[in-house]
């Protein structure tokens, strides 16, 4: 099957993917659709809009506050990759699109620096339905078992993590689910550069940062064995900012020293997914809330929560001056979500309640 680069440069990633011409509906539409339970949400999707000025400034801030750090979350990530063996094609970086695509690029591009063959592709995981099995044989085709590692940018709560581990193609393929991430909030990864929920500014962007792909999506258009399906976000071609992304944080890490390979201890994972759990089962008994699924906690989650569905309430953690609210706080105002402050998020920044 075709594999394709998105808006990125070939040498970047693979999407492994299947391009159609995917209806949209608005989220309107898409809501009823869900809460009826008539569709399931990998079969729906809606337009998504360009950003406002205001909130192009939001990331602007956001990547030139945070840039840095995730600049050096990256470099340490890629040290600890480089240790691990592999077969003579290399890693197999396998990100899960969208939000560990950037990732996935900007770690491909550290590990040839230190000299450490990898490929990397992004395919579709979703809720539910699992990871794409077509897209897991044609990685394996190309590279040894133990050669994959997935990638993704954070963990809200580990839906995603839980349907990796829960899959019954990896341990018929003999692939470990080992899981990389930037941030761990959830206490779900198996490597991690921390457990703090900060502002990853690829986070609070779409398409336009992701290689102008949407959202996966599952059809009956698709033939047996085909990849996952996505629709191409050509309209939002003027406003895309991919590569510069993974330009301007790869330049930064390029300029950073050697360091220290990231150590995520299985004791700063169990405190994450404990103060994890308490807050989702908070949030159910406060909130009245019998499907988890429509609790998003984690400031990325939380935020691609406004930007593609209706919440009911968005809670932001008290004090802290740092900005990281800034984009929410805008991005609830344009769509009238109501913000309430919240004295214990178990060290959440922000979380999305759906309807």
């Amino acid at each position: 099957m075709t594999t394709f680069s998105g808006s990125y440069d070939p040498v970047d990633v693979s999407f492994l993917l299947t391009p159609l011409d995917l209806p949209l509906m608005s989220v309107a539409e898409k809501e009823a659709l869900l809460r009826s339970g008539k569709r399931h949400y990998s079969e729906v999707l809606s337009a998504e809009a360009p950003p406002s000025a205001a909130y192009l400034a939001a990331f602007q801030a956001a990547l030139e506050c945070n840039g840095a750090r995730l600049a050096g979350d990256i470099k340490s990530l890629a040290a600890a990759l480089a240790e691990r063996p592999a077969s003579e094609a290399g890693l197999a970086l396998v990100s899960f699109a969208r939000a560990g695509t950037p990732i996935g690029v900007l770690l491909l591009r550290e590990l040839g620096r230190l000299g450490k063959a990898a490929q990397h592709f992004s395919v579709s995981i979703v809720r539910d339905r699992g990871i794409d099995p077509a897209a897991l044989d044609h990685v394996l085709a190309r590279h040894a078992p133990g050669d994959v590692v997935f990638i993704d940018g954070w963990t809200g709560k580990g839906t995603i993590s839980r349907e990796l581990r829960g899959s019954a193609d990896l341990p018929r393929l003999g692939v470990e689910p080992y899981l990389v991430v930037v941030a761990d909030p959830g206490g779900q990864a198996e490597l991690a550069a921390t457990g703090e929920d900060y502002l990853i500014p690829s986070g609070i962007l779409n398409g336009i940062v992701s290689g102008l792909v949407s959202r996966s999506a599952i059809v009956p258009e698709l033939a047996p064995g085909q990849f996952h399906a996505c629709r191409m976000l050509t309209e939002l071609a003027p406003h895309d900012l991919s590569r510069a992304f993974v330009d301007q944080i790869d330049a930064q890490v390029r300029e950073l020293p050697r360091c220290l390979p990231a150590m995520w201890s299985d004791a700063a994972r169990a405190l994450r997914h404990a103060a994890c759990q308490r807050l989702v089962a908070r949030m159910m008994a406060d909130h009245a809330i019998t499907d988890v699924n429509r609790i998003k906690p984690g400031l990325a989650e939380a935020t691609r929560a406004v930007l593609r569905r209706q919440p009911r309430a968005l809670l932001i953690a008290q004090g802290g001056a740092d900005g990281a609210l800034d984009h929410l706080l805008l991005l609830c105002a344009e769509r009238d979500v109501p913000v309430t402050r919240a004295d214990d998020l178990e060290g959440y920044r922000a979380v999305a309640l759906l309807a």
